[in-house]
């Protein structure tokens, strides 16, 4: 598609502003206008859809995260607004097909990544059930909103789909009892399936809602995944704000606020654990008695929580656990010769995170410290001048997937951040 006028403009703004690292300079580039240069189609219908990069599919999450950077950019370019708004429509679409799927299709093709056992529809590619498949397109629509004063994706059908998310969500605080949903996957690693006849390990109720599946696509060990839990109460802030503000509708924004309170009280008195001596969060619990200490690199993730707003970059159980999960007590935690940080048990042992890398300095408390980030993203393309899954921090040249736009948008977001916060000093 054709570049928005902003966005370039942006991009040779900060190009300019990069003229002393020339190889940054290229890098932002080539990474900040990927997803718009190619993984976003504009439909007849108005609506956008944004696949996440070497699958052919649009996750909701992904999409959603893809089109992060440009949302402050919005409310100076009208063709990116029906570039946002498009693709938040066709989201919402999405939704209303079936809320429990994570990847749909650009057409009702049957297309898929592998034949599961579980409810079918054509225009699924994935229906790995994640809470942070339905929080994402909640906290773009409201960014946008935000940037721009723009309430017309505040429609009925958003509307409609706000309720059918509370209403999944509030089923699955009691999963075991209530749950329709089954998901089994034959010939596939562990990760990619649920146990116990397709509904996961067994839960315990504690107010929060349950996931099948992590930001990762992987299954959860335990059903109480806390930050898509922390995420979900951010956007049922959000829900409230647009019910009061926009639909004036006081019925839907104490529902909202309600199960927020419940899925916070539940991670107050669940996900809160103690560890060498400090009080950190867990990253899955059962509400059994059980918790699974690790972080990783899809976001949400116990690192993000401060950048999708669920506490303060200064909380004192943020800072706890981000001291765990930058450390070789987190399982997942790597370091090589040329960088380290967070991985991920989807890709192989020791390999780092682009995504999680960005983050760490999205959320750094120190210039020094996001310095030291920007020159270990710098130095870890593998000369190619993008972004990519996991990489081996000895040999940046040894990577996972080649062209995914998620790693690109998150890496131009957190340039543009950085670039700022040095202007502020």
């Amino acid at each position: 598609m054709q570049i928005p006028e902003i966005v370039e403009q942006t991009r040779k703004d900060v190009v300019q502003q990069l003229q002393g690292r020339p190889k940054l300079a290229a890098m932002f580039a080539n990474c900040f206008s990927n997803t718009l240069d190619t993984t976003t189609k504009r439909s007849p219908d108005g609506t956008t859809y944004v696949f996440t990069g070497d699958i052919p599919a649009m996750w909701l999450r992904d999409s959603s995260a893809q089109l992060s950077p440009y949302v402050e950019l919005a409310a100076d370019d009208v063709d990116l607004q029906r570039v946002i708004a498009g693709a938040i429509k066709r989201q919402i679409r999405y939704i209303h097909i079936d809320p429990y799927a994570n990847a749909f299709n650009e057409e009702a093709n049957g297309a898929a990544w592998a034949k599961d056992e579980t409810e079918t529809n054509p225009w699924v590619w994935e229906r790995k059930y994640e809470i942070d498949s339905l929080c994402y397109p909640l906290w773009l629509s409201r960014r946008y909103w935000l940037a721009t004063g723009d309430t017309s994706v505040f429609d009925e059908d958003f509307k409609r789909a706000v309720r059918k998310i509370i209403d999944l969500w509030r089923v699955e605080q009691h999963h075991q009892e209530r749950s329709p949903y089954l998901f089994q996957r034959v010939d596939c690693p562990a990760s990619d399936t649920l146990t116990q006849d397709g509904r996961g390990a067994p839960v315990g109720h504690t107010g929060m809602t349950w996931s099948g599946f992590r930001p990762s696509d992987d299954a959860c060990r335990y059903g109480y995944l806390v930050p898509s839990n922390m995420f979900a109460c951010v956007v049922l802030d959000h829900i409230q704000q647009v019910a009061s503000q926009v639909w004036a509708d006081g019925t839907l924004a104490a529902s909202a606020q309600d199960l927020k309170t419940e899925i916070d009280t539940g991670l107050q008195q669940y996900a809160r654990v103690q560890h060498a001596g400090e009080t950190i969060y867990a990253y899955e619990v059962d509400g059994l008695g059980n918790h699974h200490l690790m972080d990783d690199a899809n976001v949400p993730s116990l690192l993000s929580i401060p950048y999708l707003g669920y506490c303060a970059v200064d909380d004192p159980v943020y800072l706890a656990t981000r001291r765990f999960v930058l450390s070789e007590e987190n399982p997942y935690f790597y370091q090589g010769k040329l960088a380290r940080g967070v991985g991920s048990p989807h890709t192989p042992s020791g390999y780092v995170w682009h995504i999680a890398l960005a983050m760490q300095g999205l959320t750094a408390s120190s210039l020094d410290e996001m310095n030291d980030v920007i020159d270990m993203l710098e130095r870890t393309d593998g000369d190619t001048g993008f972004m990519h899954e996991g990489f081996h921090p000895d040999d940046p040249t040894t990577f996972t997937r080649e062209w995914f736009a998620w790693a690109n948008s998150i890496f131009s977001e957190f340039v543009i951040t950085w670039l700022r916060r040095r202007r502020d000093v």
